[in-house]
């Protein structure tokens, strides 16, 4: 089992997701919720186009941290 760094953002009218292990691989959606489920069937289907070329799968490299600011 393989787990990949996604990135949300709420735009002004829908959310998007990028995935920075997977170039190309993003997905949107109307909701949190909803973009989450996209992304998880975009990355399911990268990853199945991959296996179909006789590519590899990449590794997840990315880490995510939060950094404290007083604001």
């Amino acid at each position: 089992m393989q787990e990949y760094v996604v990135i949300y953002e709420k735009g002004d009218t829908n959310w998007g997701a990028i995935v920075p292990d997977l170039p190309g691989c993003v997905s949107i959606g109307d909701t949190l919720e909803e973009v989450q489920q996209n992304v998880q069937e975009a990355i399911e289907l990268y990853l199945e186009v991959l296996i179909e070329r006789g590519e590899s799968i990449p590794p997840s490299k990315t880490q995510i941290g939060m950094v404290k600011i007083a604001a």
